[in-house]
């Protein structure tokens, strides 16, 4: 395996890992998929970087010539996918060559969601979290910020400080392939981070008195990449699910994302601002969330709708008038 393969063979299941919570067995399946996929290219002489969609089509027929089932190649499909996404996202490619190529009689799954009291409640949880004053600060600077602008939590954790200097209503993304988006800050969120921002100034003061070097980074640790890892919050965002009552399979800092642009939806804001903030090259990207926000709706009729109980009723009545 040459080595660029390797890198980002290893690199999307790490991200995998820490931003989904990939199971182990999941991503040695997900790394056994995309190996046999990278000597297919091989025998074309060609690699995940320069690979076409006819490629990815190709692979496919071949895998159903093997012989091999359509959950394993329906697996297959999806590790490509997914990471071709996380390629495009990290600025590795400008395309996705497999985005509109159809699974073999696989539904859909649209992401999980996580309702506005649920994430009250781990906002409850991230305030009264950690060892000490410092961290309840930082744990609630954190959610709160993630759950006001839907950042990738890559972005979260990798955030300078200098992008909170500016207007305090807006903050200053870097997104991937190196694109800056302004999004917009809630009050709560605003809040949190003025808080953090002065407990961060006043460890900074103490380090300099000390000739200590301080980080460029809001939420500075002293790993070797200098900020909060992307594995670290994920194991955080656990704790706050368990500490808040809420079914820690259904958080992750993604389902926070989701959460926020649902949320958003269902309070009648523009599919296109929500793309903004989101920082998605293709609105088609965040059309999902229409789906999720319609599937929410038919649970609630379903479930709340008096008229949903009529077949009850109907037979309730029919019961009492048999035994006049």
């Amino acid at each position: 395996m040459q080595t660029a393969t390797f890198h980002w063979i290893s690199s999307f299941l790490e991200a995998q890992a820490a931003e989904l919570g990939a199971a182990t067995n999941t991503q040695l399946a997900y790394g056994r998929d995309l190996k046999d996929f990278d000597l297919f290219l091989a025998g074309r002489a060609r690699d995940f970087e320069d690979a076409a969609r006819s490629d990815v089509e190709d692979y496919l027929v071949y895998c159903d010539a093997q012989g091999l089932a359509k959950s394993t190649r329906a697996r297959r499909l999806s590790a490509i996918k997914q990471l071709y996404r996380f390629a495009f996202e990290e600025g590795l490619r400008s395309d996705n060559p497999a985005i509109q190529i159809a699974g073999p009689g696989q539904d859909k799954r649209l992401p999980k969601i996580l309702s506005e009291a649920e994430v009250d409640a781990l906002l409850d949880a991230a305030r009264n979290s950690g060892r000490s004053k410092s961290d309840q600060i930082r744990n609630t600077c954190l959610m709160e910020l993630l759950y006001a602008t839907g950042m990738r939590v890559s972005e979260l954790v990798g955030l300078p400080v200098s992008a909170t200097r500016g207007d305090p209503r807006l903050l200053l993304i870097m997104g991937k392939g190196g694109k800056e988006r302004m999004v917009p800050l809630s009050p709560p969120s605003r809040e949190a981070l003025t808080e953090w921002l002065r407990e961060r100034d006043t460890q900074d003061a103490a380090a300099e008195k000390l000739r200590k070097p301080v980080s460029r980074f809001l939420f500075p640790s002293r790993g070797a990449s200098g900020h909060l890892t992307r594995h670290r919050f994920y194991l955080l965002i656990k704790e706050f699910a368990v500490a808040g009552g809420v079914d820690p399979s259904k958080v992750t800092p993604h389902t926070l994302r989701h959460a926020f642009a649902t949320h958003l939806l269902a309070h009648g804001a523009d599919l296109r601002a929500i793309q903004t903030m989101l920082g998605h090259a293709d609105v088609a990207t965040t059309e999902i969330y229409t789906h999720v926000l319609q599937e929410r709706l038919s649970e609630l009729v379903l479930d709340h709708h008096p008229l949903a109980d009529a077949p009850k009723r109907k037979a309730a009545g029919k019961t009492s008038s048999d035994g006049q």
